[in-house]
């Protein structure tokens, strides 16, 4: 049952703690907890985990939805288009539309971290490139950067 305006279902979901899309894209592990199937394209939620000295994402500039990271352990490097700063657990970027923003793991240890998407749909920029990989493509910088074309995203 959902609400006939939103598509939203109609009472709450409750999803427990492995229950989630994992998908690996370039060494960076997003686990979905929710998609816009959820959320009725609201918004999509993740926690990711990124391996020490790993980049998560080059910096990059989207035009159709904002990111909010907030960092729960380890710490994240983050391009703010001005340089870069470091955040670690408690801190919260918001990368909204237009604003430059990248992430590294500089550190020594794992990080993890919450990322919030809205509206939905860049959760299927992910889907499709591990799918991309998963046939055999190797993810180059052409590759990435072919289908974050597709979800409005530019290369900073």
């Amino acid at each position: 049952m959902t609400d006939d305006q939103s598509g939203i279902p109609a009472r709450p979901l409750l999803r427990r703690r492995r229950e989630g899309e994992l998908i690996d894209v370039a060494g960076v592990a997003h686990f979905f907890r929710l998609t816009g199937e959820h959320t009725g394209g609201h918004f999509a939620f993740e926690e990711f985990s990124l391996a020490p000295n790993s980049i998560g994402a080059r910096p990059h500039v989207h035009e159709g939805h904002d990111e909010y990271f907030y960092v729960l352990e380890g710490e994240l490097t983050l391009h703010t288009g001005d340089g870069e700063v470091t955040a670690g657990p408690g801190d919260l970027l918001a990368a909204t539309r237009g604003t430059p923003h990248g992430f590294r793991n500089a550190g020594p240890a794992v990080a993890r971290a919450l990322c919030f998407y809205t509206p939905a749909g860049y959760e299927n920029y992910f889907r499709d490139v591990h799918a991309a990989v998963s046939a055999g493509a190797e993810a180059t910088d052409e590759l990435l950067a072919e289908f974050r074309g597709r979800y409005r995203t530019s290369s900073f």
